[in-house]
């Protein structure tokens, strides 16, 4: 018998068959048009930056609210009252979401909270491979499956480059003096996620259909990613020939399985249209004998 149900915000960007296959279960983050604040998930991606491009305003984005939480562990602990809620948290750096799960998790003691540190892929990543340990390991305990989590976290990496500077500009990520010289010169800002945080790491120059295969070469290299699973994350925008070239060269580099995950309202928000990142776990002899058959 199952022990355990897994629960992400939408801002891990998860897809859809790998929700319905793993049955992990999302709370909406949100994001606000003007006074128009509306569930992240149900936005079409190309309004988001078409707002953007009228207005020259950029939508304001949000974590989840203790209701969010209190309305989500509700209906899944009508729905599986046997199991115990694994909320694998968006990065609680950058978001209340963490910490709106932990008011509303007072006097439910069904419910543990988890920080994957991680956004976006990087998040799905820490959750799909939770999942799949659970598959292989029902009965473990929450001791284990929280060190499991850690683990995990601890070694997933993950970077990015935005696809447009101007929505970094504009949410005060990046200077105006900043963003005139990056533009300037051609400069690609490599993101990457440190212990929670987005960091600024590197600059790559050249056009994106230049620097993403440079960077993926590089990133999997200095990072060490074991080779079984990449995933390669992109915003509405990213040319499909260029994906195209990034999934080969990511089967030249020696991955067994390449996934897409395409970002939501939330993190396009920030990464402007036409971005593009990866994320792996980093070789660890400690997580591959926990997970000796991933793929």
């Amino acid at each position: 018998m199952e022990k355990y149900i897994l629960l992400v915000e939408t801002g891990a960007d998860l897809p859809a068959d790998l929700a319905a296959q793993f049955n992990i279960q999302q709370v909406p983050m949100h994001v606000s048009f003007g006074e128009d604040t509306r569930d992240d998930g149900t936005i079409p991606i190309h309004e988001l930056f078409s707002y953007y491009e009228k207005t020259g305003t950029l939508p304001q984005t949000s974590g989840c609210t203790p209701h969010d939480f209190e309305q989500a562990f509700d209906e899944i602990h009508a729905q599986y009252p046997d199991r115990h809620i694994l909320h694998l948290a968006y990065s609680a750096a950058t978001t209340c979401s963490y910490q709106s799960a932990i008011i509303s998790a007072e006097d439910r003691g069904y419910i543990t909270s988890l920080d994957t540190k991680h956004v976006s892929a990087g998040q799905t990543m820490v959750a799909v491979a939770t999942a799949k340990y659970l598959q292989e390991n029902p009965d473990c305990s929450l001791e284990q499956i929280t060190n499991v989590v850690t683990l995990l976290r601890e070694n997933c990496r993950m970077a990015f480059f935005p696809g447009d500077l101007a929505y970094l500009k504009a949410g005060g990520r990046v200077s105006n003096a900043a963003y005139l010289g990056a533009k300037l010169l051609s400069l690609n800002p490599l993101i990457e996620l440190n212990d929670g945080l987005l960091e600024a790491t590197k600059k790559y120059r050249g056009t994106m259909k230049k620097v993403a295969p440079k960077m993926l070469r590089d990133y999997v290299e200095e990072k060490k990613l074991d080779k079984r699973l990449l995933a390669l994350v992109y915003s509405e925008g990213l040319d499909d020939t260029l994906k195209h070239t990034l999934t080969e060269e990511a089967y030249q580099l020696g991955f067994q399985q390449v996934l897409w995950v395409q970002t939501g309202c939330v993190v396009s928000t920030h990464s402007g249209p036409g971005a593009f990142g990866i994320s792996g776990f980093s070789e660890n002899e400690e997580l591959s004998a926990l997970f000796p058959n991933a793929n």
